[in-house]
């Protein structure tokens, strides 16, 4: 595919700035988002300020809020650690494995009258520097850190901004709507307060 003139971002500063130049224009193009953020290559030392771990769950700590456009984060997940399965309120979600390495399960959107289990569509493992893109006609998914050794950091990019989305029950398909909140911003903790949230992503 013919790319736009993107330089390779050699650094976290630089992926930033080209995804603003990026962003500028009111139409996203999908697979030029993942490429570049495909292109950069992890390096702990310039993104371990905002990666902070939570001993019981993962957490969602901001890196830039994207002029309105979209919210860069970084998730940090501890051994074992895992979202509910969701939704992404009609948003684009990039996700790009910066450390470690995160299990993905898609699910199938469950009928408003079905009864039982919701229908798992596929499943499979992100290795790092990989980079995976889900939106709501794709479906609803599921991330998990499934070693018990180690922890996964992953930096996610959601367009346009959310604050709310929907969690599910694997066994009923019954929905919750959730608020989400930030375990940090821009490397400083938020008040204990603005953190307390339901199982979200």
């Amino acid at each position: 595919m013919e790319q736009t003139e993107v330089v390779k971002p050699e650094t976290l500063d630089d992926l930033i700035k080209i995804l603003h130049k990026l962003f500028e224009s009111d139409s996203i193009n999908v697979e030029e988002v993942q490429h570049i953020m495909e292109s950069y290559e992890s390096k702990p030392q310039e993104w371990k300020k905002y990666a902070k771990f939570d001993q019981y769950r993962y957490t969602r700590n901001l890196v830039d809020e994207g002029n309105g456009k979209f919210n860069l984060m970084i998730l940090c997940w501890g051994e074992g650690h895992g979202s509910s399965i969701h939704d992404h309120t009609d948003s684009h979600c990039f996700m790009k494995l910066l450390q470690g390495q995160l299990k993905e399960t898609l699910f199938e959107w469950p009928e408003s009258k079905a009864k039982g289990d919701m229908v798992q569509k596929s499943q499979r493992i992100l290795q790092e520097n990989k980079v995976a893109y889900i939106n709501d006609s794709i479906g609803l998914h599921r991330v998990e850190n499934g070693s018990h050794t180690e922890s996964a950091v992953s930096l996610h990019l959601y367009s346009p901004p959310f604050d709310h989305c929907q969690t599910f029950d694997q066994r009923t398909g019954h929905k919750n709507t959730v608020k989400m909140t930030f375990w940090s911003k821009y490397g400083e903790r938020t008040p204990f307060e603005a953190t307390v949230s339901q199982e979200n992503n």
